[in-house]
């Protein structure tokens, strides 16, 4: 192992009572992911030797989630004693033997970029450092550790809020709880910190002030985005940090060629990918592993969730997820596609349609004003405003099968299971229980029975029966004439 390996400690323990939620903080998503998932997608960038991450609270949610975005890493379990320091501690303890450097991450600081914490790296190795931090300058820190200097500029030592005097409080310049040490040096120093401080814990922030005591030299990078470095504590952070990191994805989308028109009011997860050519219209959301093919046009008012949308694809005002939408098919507007939906080439699903678990041919329309549930519908197929698929028994679902070239007429309902043959019709109104072979015309026609005088007889005095009477009395002066 040589001594420029690198290996990274993210620090996920906490439980993050101001987010005041049963949910661990660092579990909170922006973007399409966890915040320790975008933390652990930083660290993987850098190329480290090996990656830890330390848990404590609802330890079993966090390192699932961990093991779901990044299954490589390794989980090290935080004992009762709190404090940064002490989780750092027990990482070490899986580092035996390493010789490199150590870099340590919080996992609720979701916009750092490899870049800079690459330049960290760079400063560390290049100042012959025991640590090397870095820092942030904020118009107002509070509720950060303070970063405070010796009178030649050089970093003494760390303070946090609660521990602060009036002096200290007035620094502006603030600790990111980023940090690059040698492993020796941080190995030796860990166990001298103690716990001597507002909150009882051992911070890992003491490290810097003995180290320094020690005569051991500590450097410092200052961010040059602050906001990048800065950390989630609450649910207003939250929100602030997810629309910083969008926005950075819709600009690094729009620099892909793609087209967004309002920036403000789209939102792309990290996790999604997008061709060049796609317009994506305001108010849209293209979330999770949703993949968008050249040429499609999403929006406006569109959200889709772990869908695939064919190239030269529209897709208006539609709530989709986990469907597939075949190149130049139409969908919306206000549709809804329930997960299970396929939808082939060039074909439409239209206003105020549901669909789940449904197979739609290459240019087949289910044009308005439909349910398309557990079906199986193929080429070619026109079905008429209000179909709708009886799927459910109160038991099971049964599936409907409808053939190639179907035609079928207004407000039809087909009870599954059932299937009707390629080319065949139905009528307007028609209810099919039974099987339509190929090529027939399927009928549900009973005789229509108009019963004379009803209104007038049991609706006595009302304008309608008014009405009636007038038009009976003139039809028979008509008839008498």
């Amino acid at each position: 192992m040589t001594h420029n390996a690198l290996a990274v400690i993210v620090l996920a323990a906490g439980q993050g009572t101001r987010m005041k939620s049963a949910l661990p903080k660092v579990l909170h998503r922006i973007g399409g992911r966890p915040l320790v998932g975008h933390v652990l997608d930083i660290a993987r960038d850098l190329g480290p030797e090996q990656v830890l991450v330390v848990v404590r609270h609802e330890r079993d949610l966090v390192a699932d989630a961990v093991a779901g975005v990044a299954p490589e890493v390794h989980i090290v379990d935080q004992d009762d004693i709190p404090g940064t320091g002490r989780a750092v501690e027990v990482a070490m303890g899986r580092l035996d033997g390493f010789t490199g450097d150590v870099l340590v991450l919080s996992a609720d600081v979701p916009l750092l970029e490899a870049a800079t914490l690459a330049r960290l790296v760079e400063v560390h190795r290049a100042s012959h450092a025991a640590a090397t931090l870095l820092t942030a300058v904020l118009d107002d820190a509070t509720g950060y550790g303070r970063v405070i200097r010796d009178s030649t500029g050089a970093v003494a030592r760390i303070v946090e809020q609660k521990d602060a005097d009036e002096a200290e409080a007035a620094v502006t310049e603030i600790n990111a709880g980023v940090y690059v040490f040698r492993a020796d040096a941080l190995r030796a120093q860990l166990p001298r910190v103690g716990t001597t401080n507002a909150q009882g814990e051992k911070y890992l922030t003491d490290v810097i002030g003995l180290l320094r005591a020690d005569g051991a030299t500590v450097a410092a990078v200052t961010a040059p985005d602050a906001a990048s470095a800065l950390g989630v504590n609450d649910r207003v952070q939250l929100s602030e940090a997810a629309r910083t990191l969008n926005a950075r994805v819709v600009r690094r989308w729009q620099l892909e060629g793609v087209t967004i028109l309002d920036p403000a009011s789209t939102w792309i997860d990290v996790t999604a990918t997008l061709a060049p050519d796609v317009t994506v219209l305001p108010g849209s959301h293209v979330l999770r592993a949703t993949t968008v093919a050249s040429g499609a046009v999403i929006g406006p008012d569109t959200s889709l969730v772990d869908c695939e949308v064919g190239e030269d694809a529209t897709v208006t005002r539609t709530d989709a997820t986990l469907a597939v939408i075949g190149a130049k098919a139409t969908v919306g507007p206000f549709a809804y596609l329930r997960p299970g939906t396929y939808l082939g080439d060039a074909g439409k699903i239209g206003t105020f349609v549901e669909t789940k678990n449904s197979t739609i041919g290459a240019g087949s329309k289910v044009p308005h004003l439909s349910y398309i549930g557990d079906t199986t519908i193929g080429t070619g197929v026109n079905l008429g405003a209000g179909a709708i698929t009886a799927n459910y028994d109160d038991i099971a679902k049964h599936r409907t099968e409808i053939g190639d070239e179907v035609h079928t007429g207004s407000h039809n309902v087909f009870v599954a299971p059932v299937r009707i043959g390629d080319g065949a019709k139905t009528g307007a109104g028609a209810v099919i229980r039974k099987d339509v072979p190929a090529g027939a015309l399927a009928l549900s026609v009973a005789p229509q029975r108009n019963v004379e005088g009803w209104v007038e007889t049991n609706r006595p005095g009302t304008r309608a029966a008014d009405l009636a009477a007038r038009a009976r009395s003139a039809q028979e002066a008509d008839d008498g004439a």
